[in-house]
Formats: structure tokens, sequence, C-alpha cells
């Protein structure tokens, strides 16, 4: 069957008006990429929220979640190894679109994180490294100069001489590896403090109290504690009761609200203030930042602050 000139002007003309409207649509949308960008879901997958400071590390990441509307899945590993890698299992098959790993412990982290990563899907670390895989971004405190200002503050307090009892974090995190690494280092600048004792009270307040109770027993004449987060910081000072900052000075690590009204009230001098807020909602931007295709630092540090009874308002402000 032939067509007429008029006929074949119509069908061309149609045929333009389908093409301007699905372009139209497309953009309207769009395209498949901006549809897919409002549907990105990702997985933080935290330590434990049993601590106050992964808490307010969870509400940080939620924050940059929600601006950049990205839909943000949390589980919480309860300090398990072993619940972490099937959380992580579980999130890939999923089909996650990118995750944040605070470690329970950096080396196991690995395992988990390698099939992530050879998968193509970005991974950001916060707080804490992944050992042996190769994560995009580490978002994190210095904790080995948070360390050298905490063993420098508590040797202030001490009048640069005495005995010091540490209660050390979980085994196998680079946050306790590294805090401990810069403590021990600070310390060797004062020749009359020694370190009597240390133990792991697994970054846990409970814990800390049995430990310290136990070990200031043990070390009777202790006139300082170093503890590795703010947690274990105020474990010791319920062991040591009216003791506690003054004839034994404790300085923790983290800034936690409770923490802080610890320095308020003169039982804790100066603790090194890692920001947990600042650091989740910066992994979060920085996780938004790869699934845009856009290029990252493999390392990006957040500030400590040594907070004091002169400054505490500002950070409880």
């Amino acid at each position: 069957m032939k067509f007429s000139s008029t006929s074949k002007a119509a069908a061309v003309t149609m045929s333009l008006a389908l093409l301007l409207s699905a372009t139209a649509c497309n953009r309207d949308t769009g395209g498949t990429g901006d549809a897919a960008a409002e549907d990105r879901s990702v997985t933080l997958a935290v330590s434990t929220l049993n601590n106050p400071f992964f808490v307010e590390l969870r509400d940080g990441a939620q924050e940059a979640a929600d601006t950049a509307g990205v839909e943000l899945n949390i589980v919480d590993a309860q300090n398990d190894s072993a619940t972490q890698t099937n959380q992580l299992a579980t999130a890939a098959t999923s089909g996650t679109d990118g995750v944040i790993i605070n470690p329970v412990d950096s080396d196991a982290a690995a395992a988990s994180v390698a099939p992530l990563v050879a998968d193509g899907t970005p991974v950001v670390a916060v707080d804490r490294a992944v050992n042996g895989a190769e994560v995009q971004s580490l978002v994190s405190s210095d904790n080995v100069a948070g360390g050298r200002q905490a063993a420098d503050e508590l040797a202030a307090a001490m009048g640069e001489q005495g005995t010091v009892i540490v209660l050390q974090g979980v085994a196998g995190t680079s946050a306790s590896r590294d805090r401990g690494a810069g403590f021990t280092e600070g310390l060797a600048a004062y020749p009359d403090i020694e370190i009597v004792a240390q133990q792991t009270a697994n970054f846990d307040r409970a814990e800390a109290l049995n430990v310290a109770t136990n070990l200031l027993q043990a070390h009777p004449d202790a006139t300082g504690v170093f503890a590795e987060n703010d947690e274990m910081a105020l474990g010791a000072i319920q062991a040591l009761g009216a003791r506690a900052g003054d004839d034994v000075k404790v300085v923790g690590f983290d800034g936690t609200a409770d923490g802080l009204a610890a320095v308020a009230a003169g039982t804790l001098p100066a603790p090194g203030a890692q920001q947990p807020a600042a650091l989740g909602k910066r992994s979060g931007e920085v996780l938004v930042q790869l699934l845009d295709e856009e290029t990252v630092e493999s390392s990006i540090p957040v500030p400590v602050t040594t907070v004091t009874t002169e400054n505490v308002a500002d950070f409880a402000g």
C-alpha cells in the first residue's frame, strides 16, 4: 500500500511528537539515574548502640542521609564480630548501595568488607579502621594524638608524678590500639609517672566499674586513671567514689554528654573530646559523594579537642 505525501508528513510529525514527549518525560523524572538516586539505600553497620558515643555517631549519619534523601538502614552488632559479619553479608545480598562500617574488630572486619569492595560497593569506615581491606575512606579522630593529649592532661593533673592504671577498650580495635599507643608515647615524657596496671574493660561502663575496683584494690596507691573512652572513665569514677578528682585523677576520651557532665562536676579533669555526631555526619556525606562518583580523600580526620572546666560549656551547648 502506498502513502500520500500528506500521510507521510503526518507520520513524521507524530513520530517527532512521541520522541519529544518521551524526552520530556525522561527529563521530568530525572532520567534513570535520578530516579535511582531517589531510591538509594545504604547501610550503617555500628559496633554497638549501647554506648552513647555511637548513638551520637548514628544520629550524625542519619542527618547526612536525610539531607541527601538517602535511606539509612542501621544494624547494631552488639560488639560481636560474627554478628557484624552476618549483617554485612545480608546487606550485600539485599543490594545495598553503600556501607558505613564502624568495626567491632578492625582485623576481623576485613573478611566481611572484602566482598563488598570487590563488588564495587562503596565502603566508608568511621571511627575505627578496617585492617586488610581497601575501603574508599576512613573518617576518624586522630586517636594517637588524642592519646598523647590525654597523657599530658593526666600528668598535669597529677603534678607530673605518681602511678597510673589504664583501662583499655575492645581488643583489636584501632581506636583502642591507637589511643593506648599515643598515651604511652606521651607519658614517656614524664619519668616520675609509672603505669602499674592495664586491663581491658571493653569500652563499657559497668565492666569498667568492676575492673577498676579490682585494680584499685591491687594498687591502692594509684593516683591516676586513664580510660580509653568516657564510659570506662565514668565506671572508674564510680569505683573511686569521693576519691575521684581528688586523690585520684581520671582522664577519659570521647566527650559524650555524661563525660562532659563529669568535667563540669570536677571528677573528670580533661577528656579528649571527639565529635561523634560530626564523625557520623561526615561519614554519611562521604558515602553520598562516592555514590555520586565523586573523588574523596582516603583518610579524613575530625579534630580531637581537650575539654576543661573552662570550655566545657561550649561543648555541652
